[in-house]
């Protein structure tokens, strides 16, 4: 999962969050954790990511979006789509 945010010089920063699951652990119970599938605990981390990234850059007077995306993987200095790229959700703050 990639998070990007875009602002309005057309340039983007891209945020990988790579430990989903662990931090869904450390936020819940070891058990809970183990049970649900990665695809769940991810779901979970973007939601609450692009909610608290939105206000946080929001009470820095900034504006733009955040979208969250699938499909695209970065290798050295070149952005890579595959197939089924996607983009899940946008916000904007």
């Amino acid at each position: 999962m990639s998070i990007l945010f875009r602002s309005y010089l057309d340039s983007m920063i891209i945020v990988k969050i790579t430990n989903a699951t662990e931090v869904v652990a450390s936020k819940t119970h070891k058990l809970f954790a183990k049970m649900t599938p990665d695809k769940i605990d991810l779901n979970l981390v973007e939601s609450e990511v692009i909610k608290q990234m939105g206000s946080d850059l929001a009470a820095e007077g900034l504006k733009g979006e955040i979208s969250i995306v699938k499909g695209i993987e970065i290798n050295d200095d070149k952005l890579i789509t595959k197939k089924g790229f996607l983009v899940k959700e946008t916000k904007k703050f």
